[in-house]
Order: structure tokens, then C-alpha cells, then sequence
């Protein structure tokens, strides 16, 4: 009986911690979103319409991201992604390894969620033809956990685009394909330019696609890959394709 009664204060503490944790991650977020994003809606009001379009003379992106007061907290933030009625919403970094934002958030704080990060091999700017962006699978749902959920043909058809912004250029994030793939794999491949082994690597990513998308892929723009873990079986992935089209610059 005292045994058991251990093993179940220490689960129960450890349940509790957990969900604590949890809670601090989405409150980071939700505050930063807060405070580094703007989104404008039919109800706010007009003079800040008129600000909005005097600063951005965009029509349609669906947030305005301060980057430099991010970029005084960490010089490492290359972007913010964004998909409409979902839980992405995050600053985007890139540092000198993979190491250091799989257990820190963007003000440098050790948190398990890590933050969403592009692979160290990229060139920053978004300049290669493909650009790899990992984001930890949260048991709460947070950072890169709904992935997976574009494994479905309705969801796909409700979230067909995601966006990315960045501090020189904003894009739509155009979706073309999802899959499950190895932590090791083809799909990891970085291309630094247009040539026919890119378009066959992006003709395969099409055939592998758990959902259908009518997409006119054009290889000379440059493509995302989002990836996170998915247990599946040991060392899987989840990866979503998408063609960067810039928006209306």
C-alpha cells in the first residue's frame, strides 16, 4: 500500500508538472503573438485600417509582424509562420546548430517545446530552393504537433495555404503534399538551386501525398518543408511540402 501510494503521488506530480509546463508554453506564445503581431479586422478602427495599409499596401496578408523589436530580443528570428484557424503561430529562428532551439524558446530560455527553427545546412533568407523548418510534435497539440492532420483530404481543402513572413518579404506558403517519411530520408535533400534532380524530388513528393492538392508546382520558386516527429513507427516524420509565392511586394 505505501508503494503504491508513492507511485501515485509521484505520478500525479509529474502529470501536474506536465500539464504546468504546457500551460506556460501556450501563455509565451499567446502573449508574444500578442505583442509582436497584428491582426486587422472589419471591426477595428479606421484610422488604424489606414495604418495598416499605409505601412503594409497589402491586401489579404492576414498579420503584420513587428521583427524589429523581435530581432533586439534575438538577431536569430528569420521569420514568423502563420496558418489561419489553426495553433501555428510562431517566430521562426535559425541558428548555428540544430542543437540549441530544440530546448529553447525565442528569448533564449530552456523550454521543452523548443521553438520552430530552420535547418543550420540553409542559407538564410529563405535563399535555397528548398528550406527545411522543424517544430517539435507537443502532446498538447502546440508548435509543429497538427502537422500530421493535413494527412486528411477536408483539412487540407480547409487550410490549403499557410503563410510566412519575414522581414524582407512576406509569402503564402502554398501546400502541395504531406507525408510520412524517415528521420533519414530523400525528403531532407537541400537543393540550392533549380535543375531536374530538384523537379523529380519535387514530382516525388507529389506522387507521395497523402492528399491531393491542385497545385501548378513551378520549380524555379523556392519551397518549405515542415517537419516533426510522428510515432508511427521509431524515428518517423511528418512533412508538409510547400512553394513560397511571394505576396504582392
Amino acid at each position: 500500500m505505501v508503494v503504491c501510494g508513492a507511485v501515485f503521488v509521484f505520478s500525479t506530480g509529474a502529470a501536474l508538472r506536465e500539464m504546468l509546463e504546457y500551460r506556460a508554453i501556450d501563455k509565451l506564445y499567446e502573449e508574444s503573438a500578442a505583442e509582436y503581431t497584428r491582426v486587422i479586422t472589419q471591426d477595428s478602427p479606421p484610422e488604424e485600417k489606414e495604418e495598416k495599409e499605409e505601412e503594409e499596401k497589402e491586401k489579404g496578408v492576414p498579420i503584420t509582424v513587428d521583427f524589429e523589436a523581435l530581432r533586439k530580443i534575438n538577431e536569430d528570428v528569420v521569420g514568423w509562420i502563420y496558418c489561419e484557424g489553426t495553433r501555428i503561430n510562431y517566430p521562426v529562428l535559425q541558428g548555428e546548430n540544430n542543437e540549441y532551439y530544440l530546448n529553447h524558446n525565442y528569448r533564449m530560455s530552456e523550454d521543452r517545446a523548443g521553438s520552430i527553427f530552420v535547418e543550420m545546412r540553409n542559407t538564410r533568407g529563405f535563399a535555397d530552393a528548398n528550406t527545411i523548418i522543424h517544430g517539435h510534435h507537443m502532446k498538447n497539440g502546440a508548435m509543429f504537433a497538427t502537422l500530421s492532420d493535413w494527412a486528411d483530404q477536408a483539412y487540407y481543402e480547409e487550410h490549403p495555404i499557410m503563410w510566412l513572413l519575414t522581414p524582407e518579404q512576406n509569402y503564402q506558403i502554398v501546400l502541395f503534399s504531406g507525408y510520412t517519411t524517415k528521420a533519414v530520408s530523400n525528403t531532407y535533400r537541400i537543393f540550392r538551386a533549380d535543375c531536374p534532380e530538384f523537379e523529380e524530388y519535387l514530382q516525388e513528393a507529389v506522387a507521395d501525398s497523402d492528399f491531393t492538392a491542385d497545385v501548378e508546382i513551378d520549380s524555379k520558386e523556392k519551397f518549405v518543408v515542415l517537419s516533426t516527429c510522428v510515432y508511427y513507427f521509431e524515428d518517423a516524420r511528418y512533412v508538409l511540402h510547400g512553394m513560397l509565392v511571394p505576396y504582392n511586394e
